[in-house]
């Protein structure tokens, strides 16, 4: 009787196997009289065939199976017979050997040995050990500028053309050099205008008016 993959079938209560599983490097024994030879694929040599497995292995070997099952890959007695061969499992080569032909298999190598198999593997380092990345330095002409052009408040707009010179030097110099300051610079551009706004309104009214 097949066993079926929706069906409550815990490994730790699984049907006995037809037959005994076989060993890494033997070849399988022949199939009893009257039974079909579909029960697993040719064996698959790998270096950690003889590693014994895990009751993990042989669940994730039963989903394998379970999903090429409900996909049509695999028959009924198929089915059941490679169930009943993964359940009993005892290596990585014996559950390999169940999945072979399939899209999907178990993890057929321990986690440990993993990397060993596949050389150095590079390990990032945490960002707390990391040294961190070099401050950027602030434009001198921009925080001149800045300073400038808060000053025309108390000296009545006497530093706004010295304010703007060095605020659009500050921000070429800044954007060339990678550096900070390019919104101090701005600003005493702004008030370096305005100081300029606010003297040549008082020049103009002095003429129109004079």
């Amino acid at each position: 009787m097949a066993v079926q993959p929706w069906g409550d079938q815990g490994h730790g209560m699984a049907k006995p196997p037809a037959s005994v599983p076989p060993v890494p490097g033997m070849p399988p024994a022949a199939p009893p009289h009257g039974a079909m030879p579909h029960a697993a694929p040719p064996h698959v040599a790998m270096p950690q065939s003889a590693m014994r497995a895990a009751t993990a292995d042989r669940e994730r070997t039963v989903d394998v199976l379970k999903a090429a099952f409900a996909e049509g890959r695999l028959s009924a007695a198929e089915y059941g017979d490679r169930f009943d061969a993964a359940s009993t499992a005892q290596t990585y080569g014996q559950l390999a050997r169940l999945v072979a032909d399939l899209p999907s298999g178990p993890m057929v190598a321990p986690q440990m040995m993993a990397p060993m198999m596949a050389g150095p593997v590079a390990v990032p380092v945490p960002p707390t050990f990391l040294a961190p990345p070099p401050a950027r330095r602030t434009n001198a002409l921009a925080v001149t500028s800045l300073v400038l052009g808060l000053l025309c408040v108390p000296t009545g707009g006497m530093l706004g053309v010295p304010a703007v010179i060095t605020g659009h030097i500050g921000r070429r110099q800044a954007a060339e050099r990678n550096e900070d300051g390019d919104g101090m610079a701005v600003t005493g551009i702004v008030f370096g205008w305005l100081s300029i706004a606010f003297w040549a309104l008082i020049l103009t009214t002095a003429v129109l008016f004079g």
